[in-house]
């Protein structure tokens, strides 16, 4: 089991994308802190507003209001407790992180995941991807001058095309464990 030292809290912001495991990866390490996973996105906005991701990504395109609505508070969610903040912008964002972990893949493994996750056609979700990532780029580059393509100040950098989500958790608590930001107590919760 793994402990926050008494009086500090411990925010990690996860970065990459789509297809990457940001999601995936996010999850499996708040549940192994014991710490709550914040995950707020265009995604979520979509679930919360009856509009598709396809919808709210062409919206985002004239209207800011949808970035900074999920960059605001995706911010104000993780600074209430300590966390696992995973999303496109949480290492550019979340500037207080204690650690910055960004996960890579190559196009062709991140569609072939998308499919897994979405089903469809795989041409289409590389081209939709593409799209995506074109469009993130340009948008994050207009409203906050943050190139996501410039990931060189991040603690971590993880290509997960050759890790499985287990691994890529294993090689953060690692990093944690050398910043002296979580403690190694030596027993599981399930002994407890």
């Amino acid at each position: 089991m793994y402990i926050i030292p008494e009086g500090k809290k411990l925010r990690v912001a996860i970065s990459g994308k789509s297809g990457c495991g940001n999601t995936t990866v996010s999850s499996l390490l708040a549940k192994n802190l014991g710490i709550k996973m914040i995950n707020y996105t265009f995604r979520s906005l979509a679930e919360e507003t009856g509009f598709s991701l396809a919808e709210i990504i062409e919206k985002a395109k004239t209207d800011d209001s949808y970035d900074k609505n999920v960059d605001t508070r995706q911010v104000q969610l993780a600074m209430e407790d300590s966390c696992v903040l995973g999303s496109r912008l949480a290492i550019w964002m979340l500037k207080e992180a204690d650690l910055k972990v960004y996960l890579f893949a190559d196009d062709d493994v991140r569609a072939k995941r998308i499919l897994n996750r979405e089903k469809g056609d795989l041409e289409e979700i590389k081209r939709f991807t593409q799209m995506r990532d074109n469009e993130d780029t340009n948008r994050y580059k207009r409203l906050y001058n943050i190139d996501n393509n410039d990931y060189s100040f991040c603690d971590l950098f993880v290509d997960t095309n050759n890790y499985n989500p287990d691994q890529i958790v294993e090689l953060i608590i690692q990093k944690l464990l050398e910043k002296k930001l979580i403690i190694f107590t030596g027993t599981n919760r399930e002994e407890k």
